[in-house]
């Protein structure tokens, strides 16, 4: 197809184009400038995939041995106790429960948990079960106040477990560091474990009836299993064999 340009013409438009920054003439391939362009497929987007961060894993125990190693007094252990936020029953309890009776004594008596009653008042053994257990030890001249023998208490779990519900295996690890300071700092002579918790957290074994009476050593201290007061309220019978465990304690104290 001829353009109908005479050479000069032609060559006169070649130039002006150089001038104007022109390179080539033409391509290697013919360019139909009227034919549409074919539709380019879309990229594929790979999805982004969001890698979980997990959280870094919190060891309740790890961290009340960290706090309970750190208290070199027993003010400084309440305190430690009081502000450990990784114990659930803390959330439903009225007060911490942490001891009563002369810290200096050379018998410390380990309970289970905070009823109703010692939940209000903030001290072990305060109701039904702490009078009997009163006039148990006063048998045998000892007491918590103003006694010819004092006494120093203490239990397993500073809060109250809802519904008086035994505490779990994982709420007593967490709270074990605690009471392994605390009879590091108390230094009594003889551990008394009141019931099944204290005998399980201590002595890693339950079933008081069996373990009652029979001496055995823990935390490097000499322990006697005894029933729990509570339980004696439900069966009267039992008082005997706790009559003849008071009786042994009193003997190993003399002895």
């Amino acid at each position: 197809m001829e353009s109908g340009l005479s050479y000069a013409q032609a060559k006169a438009l070649l130039e002006w184009q150089i001038d104007l920054g022109a390179t080539e003439a033409i391509a290697e391939t013919p360019v139909n400038r009227y034919e549409a362009p074919a539709k380019q497929p879309k990229p594929t987007k790979t999805p982004v995939v969001a890698t979980p961060v997990e959280a870094p894993k919190i060891d309740p125990v790890q961290i009340a041995r960290e706090a309970a190693q750190q208290a070199n007094s027993l003010d400084e252990l309440k305190a430690a106790m009081a502000a450990f936020e990784h114990c659930e029953l803390k959330r439903g309890a009225r007060n911490l429960v942490f001891s009563d009776g002369d810290p200096s004594a050379r018998v410390m008596i380990v309970g289970e948990a905070p009823g109703r009653d010692e939940d209000i008042q903030g001290k072990p053994f305060v109701g039904r079960a702490g009078q009997l257990l009163d006039a148990m030890f006063s048998a045998i001249k000892h007491g918590r106040a103003e006694a010819e023998h004092p006494l120093y208490i203490t239990n397993v779990m500073p809060w109250r477990p809802p519904n008086n519900r035994e505490p779990s295996p994982e709420e007593m690890a967490m709270m074990m560091p605690f009471l392994e300071r605390h009879i590091a700092l108390a230094e009594p002579e003889i551990l008394v474990l009141m019931g099944n918790v204290p005998c399980q957290a201590v002595l890693g074994r339950k079933g008081i009836t069996k373990l009652r009476g029979t001496w055995s050593e823990a935390l490097g201290l000499p322990v006697l299993p005894m029933c729990h007061p509570a339980y004696l309220l439900r069966q009267p019978l039992a008082k005997r064999e706790a009559w003849a465990d008071l009786l042994s304690l009193q003997a190993r104290l003399r002895g």
